[in-house]
């Protein structure tokens, strides 16, 4: 199972304190961002004091950003309707809508105002003692890293290292999106994993495509659904274990498994990168559909046809571009938990 970032709340309301030892003020901007072999304890700085119009003001952006995506998962769960596409995210991944639409700020940022008293009922949140722009003394509210990192650390670690042994890799850009129809090679029932989308080629061309072709999946959370009769036809076998020496930034999944990296990261990661993270996650979930066996047209995904030249060719473009942009946000990630960890 994956690494748990989770954990319960700490009992009973946190009380005021100053804050001695804040992380960093803010994540860097992508080109600023690069991942050391070891990263040395940062100076301190003094805490970023946000203004409640200026952190309401993003907050408002983030929730009308990604309910644009929310909105219409939850009107078809009212229907009684399903999109094997556009709903894999809230259904596959385990963040509810709801934590979703809370921004947070970078760790060490702390909120102003009365709005921000709310967040006291978050975990991890404190009440701490700062001085605003005009150096007066006032009190706001932000995340205790101490006690997120008492109940976290270990996870955060291990995410880093994760990250950290995946974005040192080479990408290797040749499985061709083979996994969606090992999924749905030879099953001993007969069942598929959307029986109401019709496969393109048929059960015995679907079959055929797989027995022509090399499979090479590196991802063990889409090894794990191949079929019984595809499982050995890998030329891996990944395990949990074996995740952080297999894990490759040219993989489509563990570019969308970014998003629940960041989401495992909970209130440290700010709102911004983790919508971010959800906005590349569903754009490669919907070429990983429209290269799978499955006929989507009807849906207004036309296929990517990687039995053939022409399409492993497009998959392979579009998989180098997703790779690309993951880069970005999987450095942007391990910032954060270099940031945390350099506070243990």
């Amino acid at each position: 199972m994956d690494r748990p970032l989770s954990g319960p709340r700490p009992a009973g309301r946190p009380t005021t304190r100053p804050v001695a030892d804040p992380s960093p003020a803010a994540v860097p901007s992508p080109a600023a961002v690069s991942i050391p072999a070891a990263v040395p304890a940062p100076a301190v700085p003094a805490p970023a004091v946000l203004a409640e119009a200026d952190w309401t003001a993003r907050q408002r952006a983030h929730r009308i950003r990604v309910d644009r995506w929310i909105t219409p998962h939850q009107q078809r769960r009212r229907e009684g309707r399903s999109h094997p596409v556009l709903d894999f995210l809230f259904t596959y991944y385990s963040h509810p809508p709801g934590r979703l639409r809370r921004w947070h700020p970078p760790a060490g940022q702390v909120l102003l105002g009365d709005a921000a008293r709310a967040r006291l009922d978050w975990p991890f949140h404190v009440e701490v003692a700062v001085r605003d722009d005009g150096g007066r003394p006032v009190t706001g509210v932000a995340l205790d890293v101490p006690a997120y990192l008492a109940r976290r650390g270990d996870a955060v670690a291990w995410t880093a290292d994760l990250l950290r042994a995946t974005a040192g890799r080479a990408p290797a850009f040749g499985c061709f999106g083979l996994h969606e129809w090992a999924m749905a090679y030879r099953p001993e029932d007969g069942a598929v994993r959307h029986e109401a989308v019709p496969l393109r080629l048929g059960a015995a061309g679907t079959a055929a495509v797989v027995d022509g072709h090399r499979v090479q999946c590196s991802h063990v959370d889409a090894f794990r659904f191949f079929t019984p009769r595809a499982r050995p036809l890998n030329t891996l076998q990944p395990t949990r274990e074996s995740q952080p020496a297999l894990e490759q930034p040219g993989c489509l999944h563990a570019t969308m498994d970014l998003y629940k990296w960041a989401y495992k990261l909970g209130p440290a990661c700010p709102g911004e990168l983790l919508a971010d993270c959800f906005a590349l996650a569903l754009e490669a979930r919907e070429l990983d559909m429209r290269a799978s066996p499955y006929d989507l047209a009807a849906l207004g995904h036309p296929p990517v046809r990687i039995e053939t030249a022409e399409g492993k060719a497009e998959y392979v473009a579009a998989q180098r571009g997703f790779a690309a942009r993951g880069a970005v946000l999987r450095r942007l990630l391990l910032e954060v938990c270099d940031a945390l960890l350099a506070r243990i």
